[in-house]
Formats: structure tokens, C-alpha cells, sequence
């Protein structure tokens, strides 16, 4: 099976042409000073929003063979932890699971799932692929949708990720896609958003999750913002850096009702 596209040609261009064109203007001219990392975090709205930040976010690393993406489910359908073990047709060209880690990572933890259905009409995960296949022509892919789950339930599958990737000779990136508040206004999201983002840069998976929860902060990836974040430390991470935060209404002029955008880089 392979996965076709979702959201071309509504969050981001269909045209291979014209995605190419669209990625190259909104990453960072060539860089020399792109360090590896371990793990990122990128907004996931349609380009017009918030490709820039995840274009300087994704553009400011050196993205390895093989990244896997974790992404909120937003649709409900399928596992709650699911897997994608297919590859990705993207309109810039297929994109191939890494098939072995992907065993690997199910088989470290009975909460994760093999599952397409989760991934099939997800954006989350899809929009970030193209920023990563400009910056790794090799890349493969472990993508996997999340929905909302315990903390206790994040460590577990933060654990398997971490046993999985160490047991790896390469290189493997972690990102999770995500977007802050939602439909708030421009002060009110920006007060809760730096809450959470004051966490994430702490390093403090838990109070991240706590903190969201507690203040009904209406960031949708949290969950796989959380168990990136945990994972991360497992291998090694010991500090976060904030790329960028911004949020909607610098492309549409809405300050009223906003969703705010950060993007950050954890080595």
C-alpha cells in the first residue's frame, strides 16, 4: 500500500513544480551552520500560515535519512497509537517507510499499532514531509498519529522511540508536528502558548503535559510534543532552542481569532 496525498493542493501545492517552488522560497537560503539535532518542532497549517517557521525550523538542521514524524490525530479514525508501515507518495515523489525501525519501534511497546486508517485524511504529518525531502533527497519515513493518551502512556511510548533509535547505527530525527492555540485572541493565545513553550525549552516534558491540561491550552499536538520531548532526553537531549512563535493573523490580519505557531529545535 502506498499513501497517497491528503491535503495537496489545500495546504500546500499539488503541482510538483510549483511545491518545489513554493518549499525553496520558504526555506532558509543555503546554510553552512546546520547542526544535528535530535528532535524538532513544527507547526503543521497550510503553507500560506505557517510554512515559513516550519521551513526555518526543519531548514535550520541537517535532516538525516530517516526522520519519524509524530502528529495528533485530528479525525478520530483508526488506532489510538498508530503506525504507518507504507510508504508516502508525496506530489515531489514516494517516500519509503523505514521499515525496519518501524518494526522495531512496534515491537518495543503492545500500545503501538500498525495502522493506515489513522494516517489517511491526517494533514499533521503530511505537510511537514515536504521541507524534509528538500533538505534529504534519501529520506525515509516512520510517521505515527496520536491520540490523546496518559502521561504514563506517553513515557511508555517515548521508551519504545528511544530503544528503537539507539539500537540504530544512523542518525534518526524525531519531529512533531503541532500547532498552539487555537481561535483565541492574539494576546490571550500568546499568554498561554508561552506557558506551554516555557516547558518545552525546560526540557519538562511532564509540566508541558500538566500545563496544557490544567489550563485547557488548545494545543492539538501536545501529546506528540510530550513523548518527543521524552524520548529526546533518553538520547541524550539537553537543551531546546525557540526558532520562532507567530501566529495566524500575520497572514490574515485576524488578531481576534488567532493560532499560534512555534517552532523549536531540541539537541
Amino acid at each position: 500500500m502506498i499513501r497517497q496525498p491528503a491535503v495537496a493542493n489545500r495546504f500546500y501545492p499539488g503541482s510538483p513544480d510549483e511545491l518545489r517552488r513554493v518549499v525553496a522560497q520558504l526555506l532558509p537560503v543555503q546554510r553552512t551552520d546546520r547542526k544535528e539535532a535530535i528532535a524538532a518542532i513544527a507547526p503543521h497549517a497550510g503553507y500560506i500560515y505557517s510554512g515559513k517557521l516550519a521551513a526555518a525550523t526543519i531548514g535550520s538542521i541537517k535532516v538525516p535519512k530517516t526522520t519519524v514524524v509524530l502528529g495528533p490525530n485530528h479525525h478520530g479514525r483508526g488506532a489510538g497509537i498508530a503506525v504507518s508501515t507504507s510508504s508516502w507518495q508525496l506530489p515531489g515523489g514516494i517516500v519509503p517507510c523505514d521499515t525496519a525501525l518501524a518494526e522495531s519501534i512496534l515491537a518495543a511497546s503492545p500500545l503501538l499499532t500498525a495502522d493506515e486508517q489513522a494516517h489517511l485524511h491526517e494533514h499533521s504529518l503530511e505537510v511537514q514531509v515536504p521541507f524534509l525531502q528538500a533538505m534529504q533527497p534519501n529520506l525515509s519515513l516512520v510517521a505515527i498519529a496520536l491520540s490523546q493518551i496518559s502521561f504514563d502512556s506517553c513515557r511508555e511510548v517515548a521508551a519504545a522511540l528511544a530503544a528503537a533509535i539507539s539500537a540504530r547505527q544512523n542518525r534518526v530525527l524525531l519531529l512533531a508536528s503541532t500547532d498552539m492555540s487555537h481561535y483565541e485572541s492574539r494576546r490571550a493565545a500568546s499568554v498561554k502558548d508561552h506557558r506551554a513553550l516555557d516547558r518545552i525549552l525546560n526540557l519538562d516534558a511532564e509540566g508541558l503535559y500538566r500545563t496544557v491540561v490544567s489550563e485547557k491550552i488548545s494545543m492539538c499536538g501536545f501529546i506528540p510534543v510530550t513523548i518527543t520531548m521524552l524520548a529526546a532526553k533518553q538520547l541524550g537531549a539537553t537543551t531546546a532552542e525557540l526558532i520562532g512563535y507567530t501566529d495566524s493573523g500575520e497572514a490574515s490580519g485576524d488578531t481576534d481569532q488567532v493560532v499560534g505557531y512555534a517552532g523549536l529545535v531540541i539537541r
